[in-house]
């Protein structure tokens, strides 16, 4: 990565998750586990390019809930529940090993919680 304070290497970085969950679940064969993660690590990327905007530190984590409280602590509201940041967060580390079953429809449910909060994201930082 750029930098760590770059929040344009995190946008990069985040817009290559958010192509490799959409490719990852199309086809015959789709990769849900690989879809989840994606989306997840999209989601987070844009987080914490957010913060970075906002000259907000944060610890380095795949905990989506604690980004949201760090991007509210500076006034950005993305208007998204717990519920659904703790479900994406879940999928940085259980999709990558035995034991988490994602289901297909949890994985398209991950796309689309990450293009809301990519186009929220995107527009807050004033990108296309």
């Amino acid at each position: 990565m750029k930098e760590y304070n770059d929040f344009e290497a995190w946008i990069e970085h985040a817009e290559d998750d958010f192509r490799n969950s959409g490719k990852l679940i199309r086809g015959s064969r789709p990769s849900i586990y690989g879809t989840c993660f994606h989306a997840q690590q999209c989601v987070e990327k844009y987080m914490k390019a957010m913060l970075v905007h906002k000259e907000k530190s944060f610890p380095m984590t795949h905990d989506l809930t604690l980004l949201n409280n760090l991007l509210e602590q500076v006034g950005v509201f993305m208007g998204t529940t717990e519920d659904t940041l703790d479900t994406l967060s879940a999928y940085a580390v259980a999709t990558r090993y035995p034991g988490a079953s994602p289901t297909i429809e949890d994985a398209k449910e991950a796309i689309q919680i990450a293009k809301i909060i990519r186009k929220f994201s995107r527009t807050f930082l004033g990108l296309k």
